[in-house]
């Protein structure tokens, strides 16, 4: 079996707290943005959905891999359960074990939050082949997300070329991103209307709730990577008895949703980048951008100030540089690419390969924003967060003296929440009632999802197991880096619900070695 998925999220997209943050900042962030967390255990939803009527995918590569899809109805507010509804897209790959070997159906969630699920019913051929026979295998898009309708889109043209410099070196700058923020916001409250009011992670909890109910299974299981580890955490505390085996992989810190965790995130970000600073030094045979990491660092940070300057091909400006390089942070897989598109550029002055980087993450096509608008909508309103501009100000300044890398880039992409329209909700409070056991899964120098978050979830559910990836640096175990001591755990526990044993105190219960860093 491949180590399960990484989510590849904006930034800012899921985080928690990897390194500690400076006390007047986590006095800022406790008084202006944390709120009390409300217990929301719910009674059963009060909407009964119509039985699924599945039929042949729109997506040829889903047909191509077995999969039938349809359309499940959920209301648009369960505070009104027989007003107006919405339809979230689902998949179906179906079991091919006998009757005795079923084990029920397994949904699946990527993380974002705003990524497109719906593919993922085709996740169980990456395991041990009695794993994906026993299960029904349920991608879906998430409200407003994807194929499910309506699709939240707000300005596809967002993420252009040349932005104003994301360090504000003067107000002008400033005032210039407030503006883009605001007109962003301004736009998705157009686009979204009411739905914004209805995005919330609980929201999508209840609405695995009524996927439940039309699949007609009295419990689920679940994998949730990144922001879908939160997820389930959310269900686990709505649903406790309907939740049959859980895996969540990157591990959301329920204690700071989300403000918080953003700025807990710069600080991880900027220490792999590091990492990565050093490896690239390692080999500078290969890549020529200094012998230490030292040296590779200010090279890199020369590349952003000349480039904010003038923008390489009148596109690639110091903000798409930083973009371009956000990846580094989330594991090394693309640590070669980006080495080389960082040598080709500094070394022979090739500057369209750093936009195609550019392009193939950061489209400009209508409704290509679908993903950031669907992340403001859920993080935006899971938790409030500070209208204050001083202390977003303050914070981030702050922030940055310590870890320059992403503090500005990360404050700008979650700017819109200061002006969203969209009612915010309470944080929910995650309580370990789950009956059953849960698989925790976390890299020790994951950024997106810092170690620290995955170690308060395990506190919070006394059944819960933690896999550590020791010194690994990577944001949901890396698929395509297969990790057979990852592999053979979630496999066993799938198939036959054992886990390692817990053991006492604030750790992990079983550490796995990271895989090598790429030659």
């Amino acid at each position: 079996m491949a180590a399960v998925v990484a989510a590849t999220v904006g930034v800012g997209a899921t985080a928690a707290g990897a390194a500690p943050v400076p006390r007047d900042q986590r006095a800022a962030a406790s008084t202006a943005s944390s709120v009390d967390a409300v217990d929301v255990v719910d009674a059963a939803v009060d909407f009964e959905p119509e039985p699924i009527v599945w039929g042949r995918c729109a997506d040829a590569d889903l047909t191509e891999m077995g999969a039938r899809c349809a359309f499940v109805k959920v209301p648009l507010d369960y505070g009104k359960p027989r007003g107006k509804t919405i339809q979230l897209a689902v998949s179906r790959v179906r079991h091919t074990a006998k009757k005795s070997a079923y084990q029920g159906v397994v949904l699946l969630n990527p993380g974002g939050p705003g990524a497109s699920g719906l593919g993922l019913s085709t996740f169980g051929a990456i395991f041990e082949e009695k794993v994906s026979a026993a299960y029904d295998w349920i991608g879906f898009d998430p409200r407003g997300v994807g194929s499910s309708r309506p699709a939240l889109s707000c300005d596809g043209d967002y993420f252009s070329y040349d932005r104003p410099p994301y360090v504000p070196g003067s107000r002008a700058v400033e005032k210039a991103w407030l503006a883009r923020a605001r007109g962003y916001a301004e736009d998705c409250a157009e686009a979204g209307g009411e739905l914004l009011d209805h995005v919330t992670t609980a929201d999508s909890a209840r609405d695995l709730e009524v996927i439940r109910k039309a699949l007609g299974r009295k419990k689920i299981n679940f994998i949730g990577l990144s922001w879908g580890s939160y997820l389930g955490q959310v269900y686990s505390t709505m649903y406790p008895h309907r939740m049959r085996r859980a895996v969540l992989n990157g591990v959301v810190n329920p204690e700071k949703v989300w403000y918080r965790s953003n700025l807990d995130q710069d600080l991880a970000f900027d220490r792999n980048l590091g990492v990565f600073f050093g490896w690239v030094a390692a080999h500078h045979g290969t890549y020529r951008l200094g012998k230490t990491a030292k040296a590779v660092r200010k090279r890199y940070y020369q590349q952003v100030k000349a480039l904010d300057r003038k923008a390489a091909g009148g596109q690639i400006g110091g903000d798409e540089w930083t973009d371009i390089f956000l990846s580094a942070g989330y594991g090394t897989s693309s640590w070669s690419d980006l080495a080389r598109l960082f040598s080709g550029w500094v070394n022979n002055g090739h500057w369209k390969p750093l936009k195609a980087r550019f392009d193939s993450t950061y489209s400009q096509d209508d409704g290509s924003d679908n993903d950031y608008a669907n992340y403001l909508a859920t993080v935006c309103t899971d938790a409030p967060w500070p209208r204050d501009w001083a202390i977003w100000r303050r914070d981030n300044t702050v922030m940055h003296s310590r870890a320059p890398f992403m503090t500005w880039s990360n404050a700008w992409y979650n700017a819109p929440c200061r002006y969203w329209e969209g009612r915010a909700g309470t944080r929910v409070d995650v309580t370990g009632r789950l009956s059953s056991s849960m698989l925790l899964i976390n890299e020790t120098r994951d950024a997106a999802t810092p170690y620290p978050g995955a170690l308060e979830v395990r506190s919070r559910f006394p059944k819960s197991v933690l896999i550590e990836v020791t010194g690994g640096l990577a944001h949901s175990v890396d698929l395509l880096n297969d990790n057979d001591c990852v592999d053979g755990v979630v496999d066993r526990y799938l198939l036959t619900g054992k886990l390692p044993k817990r053991v006492k105190g604030r750790t992990s219960d079983k550490q796995c070695a990271a895989l090598d860093l790429p030659d």
